[in-house]
């Protein structure tokens, strides 16, 4: 069997060497890239051919890739590098690994042409100056065929290998069994979906009740496809930690016990936050800091072979899940960096689990690997109601005056006056554009481009930053750097401004002004706030243009959650792909399962908010002294929970009560849940759409029922009535699609806490009587009979 590899990715693999660096050095950007190479392309002769695609094969090992220029008259292949900065501080381990990739590149194209030699070129150009600094070197055909033979021989072991892996992994998963036996009602039709969307290679919107095991249901028959689709990766993004532990508990259970049979050869890797993996929080990111990125590279070879050498405890043969655990096991057994240890296994797994940012994002690392190496991978997006919140804040960037202040503030501005001055500038422009705000009245704005005398400001800086970094990397400032890339994330977000996105500035709330009322929001009143104060924001609303390309990148992808209602919602909000498939599961639970109760005589409306406190109580009450238990109730804020917490507390002291504080810590977070068991009474009062409200499992006696005092709608504020004018604009469905359709879905998530399992039984209280109007009800549950 062969095995195809990248010429980038051999060579990172074979000729990377030395210490992990990752001192601040500005780099492109993609598009800034892409430019630059077609720059250098432009500037050559009429025969010159740029992006020439080429491959060559040793033994099984085939190399493919694509040259970035070839000038066949003169017989030279260029190497193009671009960047930002001084180029005599390049580290040689960069400079060797690009001389690498140029003679393998030569050696392909000697090969394809039948030269018998050829003059290779790096050519690096500068960004800024948009120079060209150009090292070449004559090669004969022969000694490229022998650098291409022994880089490849140095990887072909590795090569290998991996196809030894991936046949038995393929065979193992051809016969693996559904580990339950059978299927959970409502479970075999969503896996007989996934497999099929994975079959015709297609997008899969799945809405599936919560309680019948859909993290199984999923990732098992993805699994099965592997091997008839010839998928290479399969990445499990979850939106909390809770979704990524239920993914990584389910594949530990599809490992058959070793007493029966060898573990399943699937290699699982666990992506962490930085934060969580790093073993020396105090120190930098290079090898003069950091005692684990001190020869990083020259230890990794022997570091990956260990992580995922075949594990022999208790009789088991099969690779251990590459959890974050094990890696940081390996990593310190190695005396290399546990993160990024980490990130290079993603190479090699065959299953990632990890958060929605490390494939959606614009930097998403997997993302990156799977168009690198042309993976043909498979996506299982959790929670998939959560991404669009969640791509909306990917694609968000703001400006905030603190960042600005404590940049200007900072050593380099005080020491380095090309610094200050951009600076300067950058502020100057913040403050004219608020006197022009001010003078208009207007608290909250939206423009229809973001302000040219303040982007230019900002793109100013962004170079004058880069050449700083770049000229002083042993100068560490981490409020200027924060600074820097949130002016680069913005100048990149309004390059590609358009309507999916919102500009708008936000004055600073003054302390002394008068609480509005949230259908008043834009009347304020007092001081006018200090120019140079407000926030300035591209922020987006609907990131479909964003995520559909990486949806269109996979080879299939099945996105599920228990509240995807209305579909269309979620098509145009996330972007997915003109034939995709939707699928409703249809719930295995009985309407006789849960009692659904309306309370017509309540309202929870803003102006009606004091007189449901009562009322509110009095009901949870009632409820509780009929069918003592365990409870959930839900509010729309934490001032709403403590006022009706305290009425309960006042008017019904003999009933145990508790409260969810702000912030909770994860610590705080287990106490809070850990006062639910089987034995246990009492009622728990939480925040709708916080920690509580999804992701947790509370089955049987450890929660009977929930009670919502709110629809969850979003505040009726400046920037929700900016979103629903645009909604409106491109959908139709302005007030839907900005406040009803997220709020129910909250409602129905919170819910979804009482029935786990199909023994389980219980009551929600939906406490407002908008529940009983019919476009309401029609956004609920079809099994639920209120």
């Amino acid at each position: 069997m062969t095995y195809t590899v990248a010429v980038r990715e051999l060579c990172e693999f074979t000729a990377k060497q030395g210490d992990l660096d990752l001192r601040f050095t500005p780099a492109p950007t993609a598009l800034e890239g892409i430019a630059g190479h077609a720059t250098v392309a432009t500037r050559r002769g009429a025969g010159y051919r740029a992006e020439v695609a080429l491959a060559g094969q040793y033994k099984t090992l085939r190399v493919r890739g694509r040259a970035d220029g070839v000038d066949a008259a003169q017989q030279r292949l260029d190497e193009v590098k671009t960047f930002k900065g001084r180029l005599d501080r390049q580290p040689a381990s960069h400079r060797a690994l690009h001389w690498a990739q140029a003679r393998i590149y030569g050696w392909l194209l000697c090969q394809q042409e039948g030269w018998s030699h050829i003059d290779l070129a790096l050519v690096y150009f500068d960004i800024g100056t948009q120079k060209e600094t150009v090292f070449t070197d004559r090669h004969t055909a022969a000694d490229l065929q022998q650098h291409f033979e022994a880089q490849c021989e140095r990887f072909l072991a590795w090569a290998e290998a991996q196809v030894a892996h991936r046949a038995v992994r393929d065979a193992a998963l051809g016969a693996l069994a559904f580990p339950f036996g059978t299927f959970r009602a409502g479970q075999r039709p969503l896996a007989e979906a996934v497999y099929k969307a994975a079959a015709s290679g297609r997008c899969l919107l799945a809405q599936a009740p919560t309680g019948i095991g859909k993290t199984m249901g999923t990732l098992f028959p993805l699994l099965k496809a592997i091997p008839g689709q010839q998928i290479d990766k399969v990445f499990f993004l979850a939106a909390k930690t809770s979704g990524r532990q239920m993914a990584l508990d389910a594949l530990e259970r599809l490992a058959p016990p070793a007493a029966t049979a060898p573990g399943l050869p699937l290699r699982v890797l666990e992506l962490v936050a930085r934060d969580k993996a790093c073993e020396h929080p105090d120190k930098a990111c290079h090898g003069e800091s950091c005692p684990l990125a001190q020869g990083f590279y020259d230890r990794l070879p022997a570091a990956r072979a260990a992580a995922v050498a075949p594990a022999t405890e208790g009789g088991c043969q099969g690779p251990a899940p590459l959890l974050q655990a094990r890696v940081r096991e390996v990593a310190l057994a190695h005396q290399v960096c546990p993160y990024y240890l980490s990130q290079e296994l993603a190479r090699w797994a065959d299953v990632v689990v990890g958060d929605y940012n490390y494939y959606f994002d614009l930097g998403g690392l997997l993302h990156g690997l799977t168009q690198a190496n042309q993976w043909r991978a498979a996506l299982l997006v959790d929670e998939a109601h959560n991404l669009v919140e969640r791509g909306r804040k990917m694609y968000t960037a703001e400006l905030r005056p603190d960042s600005l202040a404590l940049a200007r503030q900072s050593p380099a501005a005080t020491r380095h006056p090309a610094v200050k001055k951009a600076l300067d500038k950058v502020r100057r422009c913040w403050v004219a554009l608020d006197k022009e705000q001010t003078a208009a009245g207007a608290h909250y704005a939206v423009f229809d481009a973001f302000p040219d005398k303040l982007l230019a400001a900002l793109q100013q800086c962004g170079s004058t930053l880069s050449d700083h970094f770049a000229d002083h990397p042993a100068e560490p400032d981490a409020a200027l750097q924060a600074f820097y890339f949130d002016a680069l994330h913005l100048v990149r977000m309004a390059e590609l401004l358009d309507t999916h996105s919102l500009v708008d500035i936000t004055q600073p709330h003054q302390p002394h002004q008068p609480t509005q009322r949230p259908h008043h929001p834009q009347r304020t009143a007092g001081k006018a706030p200090a120019p140079g104060g407000s926030t300035l924001c591209i922020r987006n609303v609907v990131p479909a243009p964003f995520l559909q390309p990486r949806l269109q990148a996979a080879h299939t992808s099945t996105l599920f959650s228990a509240t995807l209602q209305p579909a269309r919602y979620y098509r145009d909000l996330l972007g997915l792909p003109d034939q995709h498939v939707w699928v409703d599961v249809e719930s295995p639970f009985a309407s006789t399962q849960l009692q659904v109760q309306v309370a017509r005589h309540i309202s929870t409306r803003y102006p009606e908010r004091q007189a449901s406190l009562a009322p509110i109580a009095d009901l949870m009450a009632r409820q509780f002294t009929e069918r003592p238990g365990n409870y959930l109730a839900f509010f729309s804020s934490y001032e709403y929970l403590q006022q009706v917490a305290d009425v309960f507390e006042r008017n019904h002291p003999h009933l145990p009560h508790w409260r969810q504080s702000r912030r909770m810590l994860e610590a705080e977070q287990r106490q809070f849940l850990d006062r639910f068991t089987d034995t246990s009474e009492g009622i728990a009062f939480a925040v709708l759409g916080g920690a509580f409200a999804e992701g947790i499992d509370l089955p049987g006696r450890r929660l009977i029922g929930a009670f919502l005092a709110t629809l969850g709608l979003p505040q009726v504020n400046p920037v929700n009535e900016q979103i629903r004018q645009r909604m409106q604009a491109l959908f139709g469905d302005g007030y839907d699609y900005t406040y009803l359709y997220p709020g129910l879905q909250k409602v129905v998530q919170a819910a979804g806490r009482v029935i786990r399992t199909p023994s389980d039984e219980g009551v929600v209280h939906l406490m407002d009587d908008r529940f009983g109007r019919s476009e309401v009800r029609a956004l609920l549950p079809t099994w639920w009979q209120a």
